[in-house]
Formats: C-alpha cells, structure tokens, sequence
C-alpha cells in the first residue's frame, strides 16, 4: 500500500464538486457562459483531482448568490405554503401556537442545500419534501413527541438536501417525500 506525499492537496469531496457543477449549470441558465464553455467548463470539474482545478474552472463567474433568509410567523392560526413557491436558502418559521404545513413538493428550490429553522411552541408540523431530496434532522430538538420520518428505501441522486433544524414544544413533526 502506498501512502500520499505529504505535501499532496486534499481529495476533493463529491459536496464540492456538486457545488461547482450547479454553479456552472445556473450561470448557464442565466445566460453567462455559452454552450461549449459550459462543457468545457464540466469537463474540467468532474476531471478535477485538486481544489485549484476547481476554482480556475469556477473563475470569471459572477459570485455566489447568498440567497435570503425569509422568515414566517404567527402567533397563533395556520401557516402554510404550497405549489409553486420560492423556497429561501434560509428559511425561518416561527409560531407560538397552530399548525404549520410546508409542501416542497412543487416548490421552486435553487439552492442545493435549504435549510428550514421550527421555532414551534404548541401544534403539529408537516413537510413535504421533493421525492429526490435528502433530509437531514440531526439539528431539531423536540420536547414532547418525536419526529415521523422514514427515509425512502431508494434514493435518487441530484435532489436538494433540506436541513431541519430548530425546536419544537408540544408537538409533532412528520416529514413525508412526495409521491411523485
């Protein structure tokens, strides 16, 4: 077995790669690179064995939206989003007492990672997440009852991943992927 030189650079992750690839494919969507650069462009990050090969096929590109951080909340009654909404890089949802119902499912999701904070006090919460996305939750604490999410047995790649971070009080949380 043959060990790395020591000053070799670090391996670069898939997270980074996937990164680079939506980076190129977006500023193609909006007009900012042409066809072939964009596949030259592809060519050269998915060959790419070191972060420097990466940056330079990234160089030129207008820089990474920060997105917003939206909040949502009530002190009582529903809250609710459904069909073909913009969903946040960020998104805050913040209610002392009710429901709330978040269906992702035909959102508008420009973001690979989305992260959604539950400042929930009393009442239920439903999620709906699209069927190729990859859930995390390890960042939610609940207080009375615990969480309802199982992960699909066959995940398909090139979903968002949607981090479920935050607390909630009395009540539960059920996270479903949609049927199609």
């Amino acid at each position: 077995m043959t060990s790395l030189p020591e000053d070799s650079p670090p391996l670069i992750g898939e997270d980074d790669r996937d990164t680079a690839v939506q980076r190129l494919q977006g500023a193609y969507a909006e007009g900012l690179i042409s066809h072939e650069e964009l596949d030259e462009r592809l060519h050269q990050v998915l060959t790419a064995k070191a972060h420097s090969e990466l940056v330079s096929a990234l160089t030129s590109l207008p820089g990474e939206h920060p997105g917003t951080t939206s909040t949502i909340a009530a002190a009582s009654g529903r809250i609710q989003r459904r069909g073909a909404w913009r969903v946040p890089r960020i998104l805050k949802v913040e209610s002392a007492y009710g429901r709330v119902r978040l269906d992702l499912s035909r959102a508008i999701i420009e973001h690979p990672v989305v992260g959604i904070e539950l400042q929930l006090g009393t009442g239920g919460a439903r999620i709906t997440v699209p069927r190729d996305a990859v859930v995390d939750v390890e960042g939610l604490r609940t207080a009375w009852k615990d969480l309802r999410y199982k992960a699909p047995r066959r995940s398909r790649p090139g979903g968002p991943t949607i981090r479920i971070s935050g607390t909630m009080g009395f009540g539960r949380l059920k996270i479903r992927h949609a049927r199609r």
